[in-house]
């Protein structure tokens, strides 16, 4: 039987450097993808249409809910995203491991209906450095800034609904983290099996007499 993708389901409040992270990660590892939402809010300048987001209008958005063609959706800001359900299989079944970069509740969706999805929180390493960060961006007025800070530890408060938790404090140390989860699942004893078949055939069968 081939060898079947994981599910990586990344969390983090705006500003714990999430999409760094998970860029980074991909950059370093073969055979994993990070599934591209689908997103009402506007394209904000340098962002590609399938690339960044799938962008939508809200009455697409709602017709896809209808169709079931979500894995899970959110309303975020005001705006809404969904992970599209025939991406993320087709991906899975081709062996590829997948990243959904998603919020608490769309975690919660996505565990609720795969529950072998392996879930990491990613949290920065204080209040004062999540505002320090969100403030270096240079591109939310004051109010949107205290916003996101209390946004921000709601979300954190559903860290432990999560299998792993990486401390954003030295980016380095994180994507180190990151790749040993990453690598440590490729090893479990199900995947092993179905990637190594032949080779642990011939480990186990019979020696011939001599």
């Amino acid at each position: 039987m081939p060898a079947r993708g994981t599910l990586f389901i990344v969390s983090a409040p705006s500003g714990a450097g999430k999409t760094s992270l998970v860029r980074a990660l991909v950059d370093g590892a073969p055979d994993i993808a990070v599934s591209v939402s689908h997103t009402t809010r506007p394209r904000r300048p340098g962002e590609q249409d399938g690339a960044n987001y799938h962008f939508v209008e809200p009455a697409r958005f709602e017709a896809m809910i209808a169709e079931g063609a979500f894995l899970e959706h959110a309303r975020v800001f005001g705006n809404r995203y969904g992970t599209a359900r025939e991406t993320v299989a087709r991906e899975l079944t081709a062996g590829r491991d997948v990243i959904l970069e998603i919020d608490w509740q769309g975690g919660r969706q996505v565990r609720r209906l795969m529950p072998a999805a392996v879930s990491i929180f990613i949290l920065p390493p204080s209040h004062a450095e999540l505002e320090r960060r969100l403030r270096s961006r240079g591109t939310d007025e004051e109010e949107t800034i205290r916003h996101r800070m209390n946004a921000a530890v709601a979300e954190m408060s559903h860290y432990h609904e999560y299998d792993f938790l990486v401390i954003n404090d030295d980016f380095p140390r994180a994507i180190a983290d990151l790749q040993a989860i990453v690598r440590s699942c490729r090893l479990r004893l199900a995947a092993q099996q179905a990637r190594l078949a032949d080779q642990l055939a011939l480990l186990v069968a019979p020696r011939p007499a001599v």
